[in-house]
């Protein structure tokens, strides 16, 4: 009898699971996952401890579920990912593994982890992996040059290739009999440290799926139009699930279709407006497969790499505490500390602030957001860093630099939001809750929220001459 091993890492689910779905294709074989944690190697890649809490409740929904379907999940925690490939290696060995099917990832340190695994299989193993996490497989869009370097046009391109591939989700496998010994062990708390979820984040795909459904048919319609205003519980609240593969982008386009039958054909409505926020995701995705020096810290724009980035600490720590002066800012940064989620206009302003605002390099921002984000996902935060940066895929120039307080006066008008994180602003009435620190009656003892670290027209300007610089010296 075939034994078929399922290694499951960014994908926890048994619905539209490429790898399992594959596995059990086979009703004679014997079927059992095994899931790696690395909690060096997560260390390493500033794993947020609330996005590793998050893992472990949903490793321990799926394990039901697979129970459920005759199929043992095995566990095992390795220091890294040269650890765990000898470990699975040896693993494949001792229980004559015939087959492994996982589902790939797209990382440059996953990847060759992958590449180590095969080879260490080689001629022995058949290793079978399959894409999953996108819509469409890297390299499949691309220009007659290869892959496309801004959004717009790979986009259009995208949704040419979408039609014709009409990706289909697969079903969970059905029940098989398990005739493996119980030799799963318990499921142990991680040897990095965790953080509870919260009720925000209920584990497992039942909880994903309603949470999509209920989306697409009670928010979709004013997303277009409300998706950019954080007072507002106007997105999908999915990324998090995405990011670890609890539901699948499949899952995701196929529920709009069935919501929005004309997705494709209404540029103006709000489901096309979340369809082009998935293809997003997968530009990223596509992106650090075609250039691998994108997970190497590398910028994408190659002359950016001589921009003269300000070390400063204290200013570095205002932001990351929410302590700027700027009351959107320091609400969006607050909102991220304590709950690990922060909304997708507010990440473009933190970050803009950051370096253009404070001449901080980009790359301590993405390094403080994996940190803290339980939907950290390295692809659409590298790219979201970038693009705010200037040093990535984008059309714009770099003199594209927010402004903080207009950008707060636009998307939270009336300071709901920013009342909200900073309780300290809530007696400041709307019209200086932008500019708290010109709001003439302070009380007796003033307002206890810090000053403006930093002007923004002269910060501005600064920022505009050290990029200049930058691209002279080319």
């Amino acid at each position: 009898m075939k034994t078929h091993l399922v290694w499951l890492r960014a994908d926890l689910r048994v619905h539209d699971n490429p790898a399992l779905y594959a596995a059990c294709r086979d009703p004679g074989a014997r079927v059992l996952a095994v899931y790696i944690a690395t909690p060096a190697q997560w260390q390493q890649h500033d794993m947020a401890p609330r996005q590793a809490g998050f893992i472990r409740n949903n490793l321990l929904v799926l394990r039901q579920s697979l129970a459920q379907r005759g199929i043992p999940l095995h566990y095992q925690q390795c220091a890294d990912f040269q650890a765990s490939v000898s470990w699975l290696v040896d693993f494949c060995r001792q229980q004559r593994v015939d087959a492994l099917f996982y589902n790939y990832q797209y990382e440059l340190n996953e990847r060759q982890r992958d590449l180590a695994v095969e080879r260490g299989l080689a001629g022995g193993v058949l290793c079978q992996g399959f894409d999953d996490g996108v819509l469409l497989p890297p390299g499949t869009v691309q220009t007659g040059g290869g892959m496309y370097r801004v959004f717009t046009p790979f986009r259009n391109a995208f949704l040419r290739r979408l039609i014709d591939a009409d990706p289909q989700c697969v079903p969970a496998p059905p029940s098989r009999a398990s005739t493996l010994p119980d030799m799963t062990g318990e499921l142990t708390p991680f040897d990095y440290p965790t953080q509870e979820p919260g009720d925000d984040y209920p584990a497992g795909e039942a909880a994903a799926l309603s949470r999509l459904r209920t989306f697409c048919h009670q928010q979709m319609q004013d997303y277009r139009t409300a998706r950019d205003l954080p007072a507002l519980d106007a997105t999908s609240q999915l990324s998090a699930y995405l990011a670890i593969g609890v539901i699948s982008p499949r899952q995701c386009y196929n529920r709009l279709r069935q919501a929005y039958p004309d997705v494709l054909s209404a540029p103006d409505s709000g489901a096309f407006t979340w369809l082009n926020e998935l293809i997003w995701r997968d530009f990223y995705r596509h992106l650090i497969v075609a250039f691998p020096a994108l997970c190497q810290r590398q910028p994408f724009i190659r002359w950016t790499r001589h921009v003269a980035w300000r070390r400063d600490a204290e200013q570095l720590n205002a932001w990351q505490q929410g302590q700027t002066g700027y009351p959107i800012v320091d609400a969006a940064m607050r909102q991220l500390n304590h709950s690990g989620w922060m909304h997708n206009r507010l990440r473009m302003i933190t970050a803009s602030f950051l370096v253009k605002d404070l001449l901080i390099d980009w790359r301590e921002g993405e390094r403080y957001f994996m940190s803290r984000l339980i939907d950290g996902d390295f692809a659409a935060n590298n790219g979201g860093w970038q693009w705010a940066a200037s040093t990535g895929t984008d059309a714009a120039p770099y003199f594209r630099i927010f402004n903080p307080t207009t950008q707060g006066r636009r998307f939270d008008p009336q300071g709901v939001f920013i009342r909200k994180w900073l309780p300290e602003l809530s007696v400041v009435p709307d019209t200086y809750v932008h500019e708290p620190h010109l709001w003439p009656d302070k009380g007796h003892d003033g307002l206890d929220y810090p000053h403006p670290i930093v002007d923004h027209g002269r910060a501005r300007l600064s920022t505009l001459a050290a990029y200049k610089t930058a691209k002279a010296l080319g």
